[in-house]
């Protein structure tokens, strides 16, 4: 689905989750060891709180990302405070994706799946995805490193591995047949509170031929409105670390929700 002239930019919220609790990562030291890992904040409320709280707000198209093991019982227990208003990533193979949709997520993220241990590239893992939950309740995340030339990599096994996919528009239309949304973290930026890659975001919005989430980096309110700016309203924005209900003063959940309900830009001409 192509968005119209008068596209704006959303809010999507995220639960992360790491060893069964809410936190905000670094996007960059999220590796298997323990002591390589900077850890932005992590949450006293279970999240379930968080799903409570974007169901009450009707904030819809959030992800659950699962970054690692031991994540399964926290993630059905956000879907289930929440059900049918959130997505779910993180381990999504096509041996448990109608797991995940039967337990309240409307979509499920592939990442790794989609790759071999060398990161190369496997479209029959795609064809065997798509089997188990259709192109309507899947979405791709090509979250990415940059390069450097300037261009972007995809990247898996918790954003460390380089694949062979680029991302750029060739890649976008490649796979655009195969999901409903595209996910996109710079990892470089990723916990950062560093700003956005303004570049990555431009190049997404020229795109534009499908709903895409951007994270990564963003640090004020003012960033959705850039994001809008950059992406002609055809991407939306994650916010975490900034964000006050994860410990961040940059950045208040209240006018995030406030942005959201902007009326349409037609209804304000």
């Amino acid at each position: 689905m192509i968005r119209s002239g008068t596209a704006q930019t959303r809010f999507r919220p995220c639960i992360d989750l790491h060893d069964g609790r809410v936190k905000q990562i670094v996007g960059g030291t999220l590796d298997s060891k323990t002591e390589s890992l900077k850890t932005n904040f992590v949450s006293e409320q279970p999240p379930a709180w968080y799903a409570e709280l974007f169901s009450r707000d009707e904030v819809r198209g959030g992800h659950v990302i699962k970054l690692g093991p031991g994540n399964d019982e926290a993630a059905r227990e956000a879907l289930e405070a929440y059900p049918d208003g959130l997505q779910i990533g993180g381990g999504i193979t096509d041996e448990n994706a109608a797991d995940w949709l039967d337990a309240g997520a409307t979509h499920v993220i592939a990442t790794s799946f989609l790759f071999d241990g060398d990161g190369r590239f496997q479209e029959k893992r795609l064809e065997r995805l798509l089997r188990a939950t259709g192109w309507m309740q899947l979405v791709i995340d090509l979250s990415c490193r940059r390069q450097p030339e300037g261009t972007w990599v995809v990247a898996m096994n918790r954003w460390q591995t380089l694949t062979d996919l680029p991302l750029n528009h060739a890649t976008l239309d490649a796979l655009s047949a195969s999901c409903a949304e595209f996910l996109i973290h710079a990892a470089d930026v990723e916990g950062k509170c560093g700003g956005i890659d303004e570049e990555l975001v431009s190049m997404l919005g020229a795109w534009g031929k499908k709903p895409v989430t951007y994270a990564g980096g963003a640090r004020s309110l003012e960033d959705l409105s850039l994001v809008e700016t950059l992406s002609g309203g055809m991407v939306d924005l994650t916010i975490g670390s900034a964000l006050d209900i994860f410990g961040g003063s940059l950045v208040k959940y209240a006018d995030c929700i406030k942005f959201n309900r902007r009326p349409p830009a037609d209804a304000e001409a």
